[in-house]
C-alpha cells in the first residue's frame, strides 16, 4: 500500500499551525505596554524606574509620564530614548500583521504621582509603586482609589513586619524582649507588628516629639533585647534615628530597622527589598491585575522577597558572630 501524500501534507500544516500558535501565546505574554508616571527627583524612585525600563521586553511599549511637583496631571512626555513598539512581529504571519497585546499597565512611582494616577480617568490596571506603608495609609480612604471601574494594586517598599522578626530570630535566637519606639502616625505599622509577634514580648512605647525621644528611650531599654525602628517619622528622621542609635549603644542593644540607610548609620541588620527586586515584584503586580478583577478593590503587597543588611562592624561590637548576608536572605525567605 501506497501512503497517502495529503495526510503528510495535513500533518506538516497541523505542525505549522501549533507553531505559528505558540509564537503567538509567547509574544502576547511579554508584549504589555507599560506607562510610568514620576512626580519627583528622589534618586530612589528614579533608579526603579531605569530598572524597570532596562527589564522591559525590547518587543513592548514604555513610556515615562513626568508630572509636575504638584502631581497635576501633565502631557505625556515620553523619554528620548525610550522603546515604542504598537505591535510583535512573529515568524509565520503575512507581512505587516501584528500580535495582540496584554491590557496596558500604568505604574505611579511615590507618593506624588500615586495621588495623581488615582485621579485620572481610565481603566487600565494601575500599580502604586514605591510607597511606605504611612504612605498608603494617607490616601488609602480616597474613593478614587476604590471607584471600581479598574484594577488597582499597591506595592510598599518596605518588606513585611513578620521577615524583620524573622530576622531577629535569626540572629538572636535566645531572645524575645523587643523594645519599639513609636509615634501616634505609625500606628498600622505597631498592628502589622503586633500581629506578627507571637511568641515575641513586645514592647511599645510613644514618643510625641523628638524631644521626648530620649525619656521614652530610657524607659524602653531596660525592658529589652533589642530594638525595632519603624519605617516612620522616627526612621525616616536621620536625627531621630541616630538618637535611637546612640541610645542602642550606651546600652549594648542592637537595633534592628528596615533600610540600609539605618544599618549604615549603626543598626545590627535590617530586611530590604533593593530597587531590583521592587522593580521586578511591580512588573508581576501589574501582570496579575492585568488577568481579571481584584478582590476588595485593592490588592496590596508588601516586598517580597527580601534581603538581609548587616553591620560587621557593630555585630563584632556586640560579641556576635552573623552569618553571610546571603544565608540570612534565604533564612528571611524560607520563615515567610
Amino acid at each position: 500500500m501506497f501512503a497517502n501524500p495529503s495526510s503528510g501534507l495535513l500533518r506538516g500544516l497541523r505542525a505549522l499551525a501549533s507553531a505559528a500558535c505558540a509564537t503567538l501565546v509567547a509574544a502576547s505574554a511579554h508584549a504589555a505596554a507599560l506607562t510610568v508616571l514620576l512626580a519627583d527627583d528622589n534618586a530612589a524612585h528614579a533608579e526603579f524606574v531605569r530598572l524597570l525600563r532596562e527589564s522591559q521586553d525590547a518587543s513592548s511599549r514604555f513610556e515615562l509620564v513626568r508630572l509636575p511637583a504638584d502631581a497635576m496631571p501633565a502631557d505625556r512626555v515620553a523619554a528620548a530614548d525610550d522603546r515604542v513598539t504598537t505591535g510583535v512581529r512573529t515568524r509565520g504571519l503575512r507581512a505587516g500583521a501584528t500580535v495582540a497585546v496584554e491590557p496596558p499597565v500604568t505604574m505611579a512611582v511615590g507618593l506624588a504621582a500615586a495621588r495623581s494616577a488615582i485621579e485620572r480617568p481610565g481603566q487600565d490596571p494601575l500599580v502604586l509603586a514605591m510607597l511606605s506603608r504611612l504612605d498608603y495609609e494617607s490616601i488609602k480612604s480616597n474613593p478614587a482609589l476604590k471607584r471600581g471601574d479598574r484594577p488597582v494594586g499597591v506595592l510598599l517598599r518596605e518588606p513585611a513586619m513578620a521577615d524583620q522578626l524573622a530576622l531577629i530570630d535569626a540572629l538572636l535566637p535566645q531572645k524575645r524582649r523587643l523594645g519599639v519606639v513609636a509615634t501616634s502616625e505609625s500606628e498600622p505599622i505597631v498592628r502589622e507588628l503586633q500581629r506578627a509577634a507571637h511568641g515575641w514580648d513586645l514592647h511599645v512605647e510613644y514618643a510625641p516629639d523628638a524631644k521626648s525621644l530620649a525619656a521614652v528611650m530610657r524607659v524602653l531599654l531596660p525592658r529589652s533585647d533589642a530594638i525595632m525602628v519603624l519605617p516612620d517619622l522616627i526612621g525616616d528622621s536621620q536625627a531621630a534615628t541616630l538618637s535611637v542609635l546612640r541610645a542602642g549603644a550606651g546600652a549594648g542593644l542592637p537595633v534592628f530597622g528596615t533600610s540600609e540607610g539605618l544599618v549604615r548609620s549603626g543598626g545590627l541588620a535590617a530586611a530590604v527589598s533593593t530597587p531590583g527586586q521592587l522593580a521586578q515584584q511591580a512588573r508581576a503586580l501589574g501582570q496579575k491585575l492585568a488577568m481579571g478583577p481584584v478582590a476588595g478593590g485593592v490588592l496590596v503587597e508588601a516586598a517580597t522577597p527580601s534581603t538581609v543588611r548587616v553591620n560587621p562592624t557593630v555585630a563584632r561590637g556586640l560579641g556576635l558572630r552573623l552569618p553571610e548576608e546571603r544565608e540570612l536572605s534565604e533564612r528571611v525567605g524560607s520563615a515567610r
